[in-house]
């Protein structure tokens, strides 16, 4: 079970540095709020299947699991305000 979260711990290191690279070569900023999305949920969810190969149902797993549930919800709601004050600043185009 050790190879197997190691290889969840492999996979969250190639998902971070995919996001850091499309955040380096996005230039617009609600393009770049995908990526950081993206290294959140993805991250989040491979910790979460490391720590499930390696412990089972634990109570490390459980923490991981809330910690996860909140950040893709409350990231989400912050997403969402930083594209509306970036809107409303005047950084982006008006959609119609």
């Amino acid at each position: 079970m050790v190879v197997i979260a190691g290889v969840f711990v492999v996979a969250m290191i190639a998902v971070a540095w995919l996001g850091a690279a499309g955040f380096a070569r996005l230039r617009a900023p609600l393009d770049r709020l995908h990526c950081v999305t993206f290294v959140n949920a993805g991250c989040g969810l491979a910790l979460l299947a490391a720590s499930l190969a390696a412990d089972g149902v634990s109570n490390r797993t459980a923490n991981i699991l809330l910690v996860l549930a909140i950040n893709l919800f409350g990231g989400a709601a912050a997403s969402h305000a930083v594209g509306r004050a970036l809107r409303i600043r005047g950084s982006l185009p008006e959609i119609d």
